[in-house]
């Protein structure tokens, strides 16, 4: 049997890093990890995950990581990063969609939450680009009864954080989440954590989906 693929957007440092050496502790796991504009994390990231265990796929000798660059602020990245990670690994299971935007403010302070630029490019990155990536992986996690699973934060559970934009639309992509999963269900398993935790019981299990599982650890992503 093909071993599973697993993308992971936003995944150079942090909760994407983190999701990503869980899942390479599993041998039959391959790994796409999506970066911005910085190559130079991934593929130190990439050596990292290597160490871990072997870097190839037993049945083709490819690589069983690799980077792919992509703006998920672009509809047009985000369309062409999935096609790749197919085209390059055959198949895709896991999506972990770990993108996300803040401007640093002042939570209780309305003067400073009133800029439209940040509204928008919070909705953009928050919630749109999950969004759009779902639908760009939805054919292909159907085929595997996969699982995608969006980073929130508990700043969408109780408000609180780092600017009030952020926190209304990480609410927004809790409740994302819970539609995409009724919408998809049986064939898809829709999540989302708040705000960051190793995902492997969520890839895996089979009945878990429409929740939004909430890991109290902070508030910024």
């Amino acid at each position: 049997m093909s071993p599973k693929v697993a993308l992971i957007t936003g995944a150079s440092r942090g909760v994407g890093a983190a999701v990503a050496r869980a899942l390479a502790a599993d041998g039959d796991t391959s790994i796409v990890l999506n970066y911005g504009s910085n190559l130079e994390p991934a593929q130190s990231l990439i050596q990292d995950l290597s160490s871990l265990g072997d870097n190839n796929i037993r049945s083709t000798e490819k690589p069983r990581f690799q980077a792919l660059k992509a703006d998920m602020a672009d509809r047009a990245d985000i369309r062409r990063l999935v096609s790749q990670t197919v085209q390059e690994m055959g198949r895709l299971d896991i999506v972990v969609s770990n993108v996300g935007w803040t401007r640093m403010t002042d939570f209780a302070n309305l003067e400073e939450a009133d800029d439209e630029a940040d509204w928008d490019r919070c909705f953009n990155m928050n919630v749109k680009s999950h969004f759009f990536l779902f639908q760009e992986c939805r054919k292909y996690l159907e085929k595997t009864q996969g699982a995608f699973i969006a980073t929130a934060s508990v700043a969408g559970v109780k408000p609180s954080g780092s600017s009030l934009p952020y926190a209304v639309t990480k609410a927004a992509l809790i409740h994302l989440a819970k539609s995409l999963a009724a919408i998809a269900a049986p064939n898809i398993r829709v999540n989302t954590v708040s705000p960051g935790v190793l995902l492997t019981s969520l890839t895996n299990s089979k009945s878990i989906t429409g929740t939004n599982v909430v890991i109290d650890a902070g508030f910024s992503l």
